[in-house]
């Protein structure tokens, strides 16, 4: 965007500017950021006002600089200095608004130039602001790019927010919490109940989880608490619930992966139907327009062709559970050709061939393909790539697990977003968090959960 300015003796009376904005969501978490002003009134999801609704009002002082972008991109435009400004606000905007902004010059005096000023609501012409500005007008000819500017990405999770509202209404998930011995997957597994997510069923020491739920302020009057001495012990009553249909899923407390997946794998006792157990982290990252899922980063160490396949399919499934109806697959690899001295290249061609013949069901997949083609159209287009993957992958395979926790870790450490966990393959619905995650990530998990469960169990019905 050039933006060009107009000199004092460029204008005359009645010279007028117009633009238009939509005002969204992200604007008022960025204006309440900025200023510092984080009156609830002005904020999505909140009541400001005590009546039950939320408001999101658009602040006054962002429908006035929006006057203020106005005067100093375009009439008179860069190099003006603001004398005085006086409005009046007549209605407010909210979130969703297309807001249209309006500046005439009305007075020209020794190098002060006066302008009426207007903003008002596209879809039904209410004004939302009027008034009279004074500017001094630019002392020298400026034209510039006005497009150099750092992006900003606003650290919301809106994904896992769309998923909490799918799964809300669902029934609660029944739900073996095993070992919440501690606040964080104690407090997790309470905050999904409260939610109406889950059911929790509390299978661990009953001492600890007392003294967790102490630390937490939380009374456990009316859940039930099933005391189990050991970490092995609990991981056994919570696969035998899920055999005796009192719980339909079952989730990590603080306990190691290992001792709460030995009894599920085992093979007689256990909870496998077939296929692998795989786990998927469904991540909510800031900037990217869709959830993505990265698989598998927690179970299957070095995985051959044939876990691959389990794999690709489990993700499949979850990714079409969540609202992604043909989930585009891409395998990853340190590069987009096949090259025998890279086995990964290898594995991802004959999965993408597999795909092709039927093997694997209800997505696309490709590859092998680098992390850059597999998530940017400007990447994919730079090395010649097309498909209906490449640079918009909403699943990615890793080669191993050393790669997916490292680029699961990235993800949420440098990118900043939120993971929400689950293993698939079994009879039920795992949830598994890290024991360091946060509780918007445990209860995103048993979001995700719930809206699986509920998927499986309408086809099966």
């Amino acid at each position: 965007m050039i933006l060009e300015n107009r000199l004092f003796d460029a204008l005359k009376i009645g010279d007028t500017a117009s633009a238009t904005r939509l005002c969204t969501t992200d604007d008022l978490y960025i204006f309440a950021a900025a200023t510092g002003n984080h009156n609830p009134m002005n904020l999505p999801g909140l009541d400001g006002d005590g009546d039950g609704q939320a408001e999101a009002l658009v602040p006054t002082a962002f429908a006035a600089s929006l006057v203020a972008a106005l005067l100093g991109t375009q009439l008179p435009g860069p190099g003006i200095v603001t004398l005085s400004q006086e409005y009046a606000f007549h209605t407010r905007a909210q979130a969703g608004d297309e807001l249209v902004t309006t500046v005439t010059v009305v007075g020209l005096d020794s190098g002060v130039v006066t302008l009426t000023a207007q903003v008002l609501r596209e879809i039904d012409k209410a004004l939302i602001l009027t008034g009279v500005v004074r500017v001094q007008a630019p002392v020298r000819h400026i034209r510039l790019d006005g497009s150099k500017l750092p992006g900003l990405t606003v650290r919301r999770h809106r994904h896992f927010e769309a998923l909490l509202a799918l799964a809300e209404p669902l029934p609660a998930l029944r739900t073996a919490v095993i070992c919440p011995e501690n606040p964080a997957s104690l407090g997790g597994a309470i905050l999904a109940m409260k939610h109406t997510i889950i059911t929790p069923i509390l299978v661990g020491h009953a001492g600890k989880i007392a003294k967790a739920a102490m630390d937490l302020g939380v009374d456990l009057t009316g859940i039930e608490v099933i005391d189990m001495p050991t970490h092995q012990a609990a991981a056994n009553c919570a696969v035998a619930l899920v055999h005796e249909l009192r719980a339909d899923a079952v989730m990590k407390g603080h306990l190691h992966t290992d001792d709460m997946l030995r009894p599920m794998v085992a093979r007689d006792k256990g909870l496998r139907i077939g296929r692998r157990l795989t786990h998927i982290f469904v991540m909510d990252v800031p900037g990217v327009d869709y959830p993505l899922l990265v698989t598998d980063a927690a179970i299957n160490i070095a995985p051959d062709l044939a876990t691959k396949v389990d794999i690709v399919q489990n993700a499949i499934d979850l990714a079409i559970s969540i609202g992604i109806a043909h989930p585009r697959v891409g395998v990853l690899s340190a590069t987009e050709t096949v090259n025998p001295a890279i086995p990964s290249s290898i594995d991802a061609a004959l999965l993408s061939k597999m795909a092709e013949r039927g093997q694997i069901t209800g997505g696309f997949v490709d590859g092998p393909l680098a992390m850059d083609n597999a998530v940017s159209m400007a990447a994919a287009r730079t090395k010649g790539i097309t498909s209906e993957v490449a640079g918009r992958a909403e699943v990615l395979v890793v080669p191993g697990i050393d790669a997916g926790n490292m680029l699961a870790k990235q993800l949420a450490y440098i990118s900043h977003a939120e993971a929400a966990g689950l293993v698939m393959g079994a009879r039920v619905p795992v949830i598994l968090n890290s024991r360091s995650d946060s509780s918007m990530a445990r209860l995103a998990s048993c979001a995700v959960a719930a809206i699986h469960h509920a998927r499986m169990k309408a086809l099966a019905e």
